[in-house]
This record gives structure tokens, C-alpha cells and sequence, in this order.
């Protein structure tokens, strides 16, 4: 069990003595290491100001921490200069009153104050108070800013990420294992709600793993997506909007610098290249530049196995998935198939015969939005497909854009929405 819990702001300020009770100097700030995986970030020691000299006291020559004063544990010390040593942290200077991840709620929280325990001998950091209440703390007298028995409002370090990139050398990385777990909408809130150096650093944490990284990019504000695309390369934005769904990477481009779209839509795979410059052709406002090129199409003929054979191998997106179109020998729409109307047929069942009991609704490309929302509202879809003049399937509008567009800018996500 703890021995004792005490405030960061109570030591860092105090004075340091030795074992006697004599004064040596001043305790500046507390020295930790985040680097210990799921444990709490043990204090390695502490910086204090000795003669007009910043010193280094190892943990192992502190005695007692407290409002009061910090202890040593002898009266001669050997100490050396005071330098950042990689992996180590600085409470005061680099934790206290900065942004930090909650993790487990999604939002950002300021550190107020800094709680410590002395768990076992041994000095660790608990966690966090993002309370106003523990800023007007800090102004009370050094002796009167005890620990409070009512502290609902602590957070403990197990559910936090710190931002260290402004650290110089920490060499820590937020932990993107960790925000992997977050839903892509989340991290993208995160990103809209920190700083600049603070979004560059969720998004670093974020590629490693580079579909999570296009995921985020699609959930973000247009202003954010141009804001983190500025920084990066040519080649880097290309590699981002080549992992985006075709219909977002589309939108991004028209927001991207004019002198830079085509260097980067050049840097695409040919593939690619020509998805957007479908898409790109139609006006942004009509379900050709609303629609996604990305879709399952098979002919009447192949049997509603082939079907789900072919959506169990696709990497589309699940909205994407949520229907097949079903064509004729000419390319032409002759219906449409959710997933369940699959997962009912019988795998040697043509997809002919069950097109015939599935009415589909459909719109051509120059159909404006209101018809599309009409339309999707009238029948319930999920998804529906969008034909060219000749009757042929050229992309699906999954209702997910549709919402994206219809909904005011004032309820879009706003930055204040994650922060605590």
C-alpha cells in the first residue's frame, strides 16, 4: 500500500536539506521516467539548485519528500551537474500545466497538479488532478497544499499518454498500441482539439500503423487535413490520400494548395489516379462527386456463394460491402443485393433470381443532393448505386457521406468537444 501521497507543486519549490536539517538549496523541479511500460513512471531523482549550481540528487539519496521539505539521506553529498539524461522527464517543467491523453474517455486534460506516492521505498508518479480547484491549490502556502481525501476528479497515470515531443530528449513516443484502441473519429477529435505540435504528434503515433493513419486524415476537418498535409512532403500526402477512401482522398485534393494537386494526384497509382479523376469530373455537389468508384460488382449469372466469396476477400470498407451490384452481360444494373439478402440465399443460387425480389433504387450521376437524400431516406439504404447514362454502375453513395454533407457546420465536431 502507498506510504504517502504528496503534490507535485508541495516539493518542487521546497527546500532541500541534508539528514541533520541543514539547508543545502532548492528542490526546481522532480525527475522521472515514463519509459516503463505499464508501470508507474518511477522518480529517478531530483533537480535542486545548490550553490548557484543546478544539481542532480539521485532517488537513492532522498530520505523524505514533503511540503516542507525534501530530505536527503546523509549530510555529504557527491553530487554532479545537473543534464537530461534520454528517457527522463521533468515534472514540473514538462508535465505540469500541459495537455496529456486520457486515454480511457478520448479527451485531452491539463495537469493541474501532479500527485506522487511513496509505494514500498520507492517514488512514483500516481496520476494527475485536471482540476481548476488544484491551480488555486498551488497559491495556498507550500505546508497547506496537503493531499485532499476527496479527490474525484484524479486521474491515474495508467489511463494517460503524455505528450513528450517537445521534450528534447526524451526519446518517448506516444504509444500508438494504445490509441489504436480508439475509434478513428476519437483520434481525429484529439488531433482537432490539440495544438499543432501536439496533433503532429498523435498522428506520428498513429502511422505506425498507416491505415489508421488514413482512417484519422478522412475523420478530420477539412481545415485540419490541409493543416497536417502542409508539413509533409509531396510523396507523403500522395502515400496518405492513396491508403483514403476514393470519394474522401477526392474532397482532400480540392482543398490542397492549387499548385500542389497535380504533382500529388501524379504520385498516385495509375489505378488510382483514375478513380479520382472520375470522381473529380462531376460536380462536388452531385451524387457522381458524392459517390465512391470503390464497389462489388458481379454479373447475374454467378451464384450467391461466388457473392459472398467475393465480399469475404474485399479490403473495402464495411459501407462499401453493404451491397453488391448485380449487372448483365453489357455492364448494365440489373439490381442490387444487400449482405443479407445473401447471407438468406442459398450458396447455388443465382443472383438473378434473387434480383427479381429486391427492387432497386437507383440515381444517375447529375442527380443533385437533396434528390440523393430524398431517395435514401424514402427506402431505408444503407448504400445505393449511381449509374452513368448508359445504365451501367460507375460508383455507390453510402448514406454516411450523405449525412456528412447535410449536416450544419455548427453541429460538426468542435475542437472543445474533446478537451475535459
Amino acid at each position: 500500500m502507498p506510504e504517502a501521497i504528496v503534490h507535485l507543486s508541495s516539493i518542487a519549490g521546497s527546500p532541500l536539506t541534508d539528514s541533520e536539517g541543514e539547508r543545502l538549496g532548492r528542490v526546481t523541479d522532480v525527475v522521472a521516467r515514463l519509459d516503463v511500460g505499464d508501470s508507474l513512471p518511477p522518480v529517478v531523482g531530483l533537480k535542486a539548485r545548490i550553490g548557484g549550481r543546478e544539481m542532480f540528487v539521485p532517488a537513492s539519496r532522498i530520505a523524505a519528500l514533503g511540503p516542507a521539505a525534501a530530505r536527503t539521506a546523509t549530510t555529504k553529498l557527491n553530487l554532479a551537474q545537473f543534464e537530461r539524461r534520454p528517457g527522463e522527464v521533468l515534472l514540473r517543467e514538462d508535465v505540469l500545466n500541459h495537455s496529456l491523453i486520457n486515454v480511457d474517455t478520448a479527451k485531452l486534460v491539463t495537469a493541474r497538479e501532479v500527485d506522487l506516492i511513496c509505494d514500498d521505498g520507492v517514488w512514483r508518479v500516481a496520476g494527475i488532478d485536471p482540476t481548476m480547484r488544484a491551480r488555486m491549490r498551488r497559491l495556498l502556502p507550500r505546508q497547506q497544499r496537503t493531499h485532499q481525501d476527496e479527490h474525484d476528479e484524479f486521474v491515474p497515470w495508467s489511463e494517460l499518454e503524455a505528450f513528450v515531443g517537445h521534450v528534447p530528449t526524451s526519446r518517448l513516443k506516444l504509444a500508438g498500441r494504445r490509441l489504436a484502441h480508439l475509434h478513428p473519429a476519437q483520434i481525429a477529435d484529439l488531433v482537432e482539439a490539440a495544438s499543432h505540435e501536439e496533433g503532429e504528434e498523435i498522428l506520428e503515433a498513429v502511422s505506425q500503423d498507416k491505415e489508421l493513419e488514413a482512417d484519422v486524415f478522412e475523420e478530420l476537418d477539412d481545415e485540419h487535413q490541409v493543416e497536417f498535409l502542409r508539413d509533409r512532403s509531396d510523396e507523403e500526402a500522395a502515400a496518405v490520400l492513396d491508403r483514403m477512401e476514393t470519394d474522401d482522398a477526392a474532397d482532400l485534393l480540392l482543398e490542397i494548395e492549387q499548385e500542389r494537386r497535380l504533382p500529388i494526384l501524379n504520385l498516385l497509382p495509375a489505378a488510382k489516379q483514375r478513380k479520382l479523376k472520375a470522381v473529380l469530373g462531376y460536380n462536388p455537389q452531385t451524387a457522381g462527386g458524392i459517390m465512391n468508384p470503390d464497389f462489388i460488382s458481379l454479373q447475374a449469372t454467378a451464384s450467391v456463394g461466388e457473392a459472398l466469396d467475393r465480399v469475404r476477400s474485399s479490403d473495402l470498407g464495411l459501407q462499401q460491402l453493404s451491397i453488391v451490384c448485380v449487372t448483365d452481360e453489357a455492364g448494365i444494373l440489373a439490381g442490387t443485393l444487400t449482405l443479407a439478402d445473401l447471407v438468406r440465399g442459398e450458396p447455388a443460387e443465382r443472383l438473378s433470381g434473387l434480383c427479381e425480389e429486391s427492387p432497386t433504387p437507383t440515381v444517375a450521376t447529375e442527380a443533385d443532393l437533396p434528390d440523393v437524400a430524398r431517395l435514401m431516406s424514402d427506402y431505408n439504404l444503407i448504400a445505393m448505386p449511381v449509374l452513368d447514362p448508359d445504365g451501367k454502375p460507375v460508383g455507390i453513395i453510402a448514406v454516411d457521406d450523405v449525412l456528412e454533407l447535410l449536416i450544419p457546420e455548427e453541429w460538426r465536431r468542435r475542437a472543445g468537444m474533446a478537451r475535459e
